[in-house]
């Protein structure tokens, strides 16, 4: 007996370690800078407040995982395109996914700007936002939210879109919009 419960203690610490929680997302909900967030981030002008999410936002999200990507035809947002659109490609049916143009062209890009820049209204391109639903500190599940305004690359957005949908999987089917 104590040869298993020293093993069963090694394979819970290699767990814990692994930054993964029991049911699977690696990312937990919270304040900080790597966390899903339901309010403004601590590094956000608003920090603590309430996020009012647009409304093609909620709808979407009653599908799958959202990711919005809003930019320029640049050359710093060059990179950051093409790795959203390698994981977009990857993720395809999986996620639902909004390109959207920062040429002003598009009324969702300033929309999203204004709600989900992590820095509180910067606005600053490349922001890549990734959204799924997850439960709050009250247990309730409700959307939360990560977002960048800087050039990540693939595995950065890659890591977030599987953990956006662990997450959904786990939480979609107690979500009430």
């Amino acid at each position: 007996m104590d040869k298993i419960e020293k093993i069963s203690s090694l394979i819970a610490i290699i767990f814990l370690a692994s930054g993964i929680n029991a049911m699977g997302s690696e990312y937990p909900v919270g304040p900080e800078n790597d966390d899903w967030w339901t309010a403004y981030p601590d590094q956000s002008s608003g920090a603590g407040g309430d996020v009012n999410h647009p409304s093609w936002v909620l709808d979407a999200l009653k599908s799958n995982p959202v990711l919005i990507y809003v930019h320029k035809s640049c050359s710093y947002c060059t990179p950051q395109t093409e790795a959203v659109k390698n994981i977009t490609d990857e993720f395809n049916g999986r996620i639902t996914y909004f390109e959207i143009g920062a040429d002003g062209s598009d009324a969702r890009s300033e929309e999203a700007m204004q709600v989900y820049d992590p820095n509180g209204g910067t606005m600053y391109v490349p922001l890549t936002v990734l959204l799924t639903l997850a439960p709050d500190s009250e247990g309730e599940v409700v959307p939360v939210w990560h977002s960048t305004d800087v050039v990540t690359g693939d595995a950065w957005v890659k890591k977030y879109v599987e953990d956006a949908l662990s997450h959904y999987d786990e939480n979609s089917a107690n979500w009430n919009p």
